[in-house]
């Protein structure tokens, strides 16, 4: 099993199957409550029986898929819950299941008793690489992941076996956040996926993506500098699916595209082709959905690298050498034309 760590308190595990135990050590640990959501209730089910048999009081609490989690009614529906269990500062919320409960959870877990321990155990591949390791959660309030808190996972444990069996679609989305660490720090995962599409081997890119972001969030946990790289693809990415609802992995997709082509713009990026060729291959969309460009512009505003009320971008020099870059409207108008906007 690989391991990953970020600071002295933050371990990510790669592997088949779960860890025995689950939960890093503690003398004072009563409660593990799980949170999970629809698609996996099932694992999460799996998961109580565990904790159950390592001594811990645990109860499943089931959020609502995707974005419909990461809202304060959602949220607050968890901290009622937590409240009727008796959940103190020394236990531990367990979250089953995609990046949406990883962000709610990890908020919760953040914010509830002024911060208790988290642990992740995604079933997501988007969540496996990307979401659930870093310590960033947040809900959404007029726009994409504006209120949140920084708060690590004490362990984030990915089953390579639960990626091997996802269905294509949920391979496939999670591929966007891969190939953005591809392109930011390893050539080899962008290779990767250009030989086996969607179908490649988990075990070629799972722990390989991780510890791009692994490495980068351990040089700068609250993002004052270089963690701003892991947003490539993002600043479009996310105004585009705040504006029409599509998936985090196809609006990744898309702004990868935007930022790319800024990226030729702006920095004469020679590779624009080559990060088309791979998300087609993979089956990831290179253009948004109909969408008002005015609306998507002013949600780009609101993105959180912004810096003395100007946008920065996060563009490609070389495939990987990143660099964080201003940004005017005749830029973000180039990049929103790259994708049909």
């Amino acid at each position: 099993m690989d391991r990953f760590l970020i600071g002295a308190d933050c371990e990510v595990l790669v592997g088949s199957g779960l860890v025995d135990p689950i939960l890093p050590p503690s003398t004072r640990r009563r409660w593990a409550p799980v949170l999970t959501q629809p698609g996996a209730v099932e694992v999460a089910r799996r998961v109580a029986d565990l904790l159950r048999a390592e001594g811990l009081d645990t109860a499943v609490h089931v959020l609502p898929d995707r974005d419909d989690a990461k809202t304060l009614a959602a949220v607050e529906s968890v901290y009622r819950w937590l409240g009727s269990l008796g959940v103190g500062r020394f236990d531990t919320l367990v979250t089953v299941g995609g990046g949406a409960v990883t962000d709610a959870g990890g908020f919760v877990a953040g914010t509830w008793m002024r911060g208790i321990e988290v642990v992740h155990l995604p079933t997501t591949l988007l969540a496996a690489v990307d979401a659930s390791i870093g310590g960033k959660t947040a809900v959404n309030i007029g726009g994409k992941n504006l209120v949140g808190v920084f708060w690590h996972p004490r362990r984030v444990v990915v089953d390579l076996d639960v990626m091997a069996a996802l269905p294509e679609d949920l391979k496939r989305e999670g591929a966007a956040e891969a190939i953005k660490a591809g392109f930011l720090a390893d050539r080899g995962i962008v290779d990767a996926y250009l030989a086996g599409g969607v179908t490649v081997d988990p075990a070629d890119v799972v722990a390989r993506a991780v510890a791009v972001k692994a490495a980068i969030v351990d040089e700068d946990f609250t993002e004052r500098g270089r963690r701003a790289l892991l947003n490539l693809g993002h600043t479009v990415g996310h105004a585009i699916e705040f504006a029409t609802g599509i998936s985090h992995g196809c609006a990744v997709a898309v702004g990868l595209v935007a930022a790319a082509a800024v990226s030729s713009r702006r920095l004469g990026f020679e590779d624009l082709n080559l990060v088309t060729e791979v998300l087609d291959t993979i089956g990831l969309p290179t253009r948004s959905p109909a969408a008002d460009r005015d609306e998507v512009m002013r949600l780009v505003g609101l993105d959180k690298k912004r810096e003395a009320g100007q946008v920065r971008m996060v563009l490609l020099e070389a495939i990987e050498v990143p660099r964080l870059v201003p940004v005017d409207g005749d830029d973000l108008r180039y990049g929103l034309e790259s994708v049909g906007l």
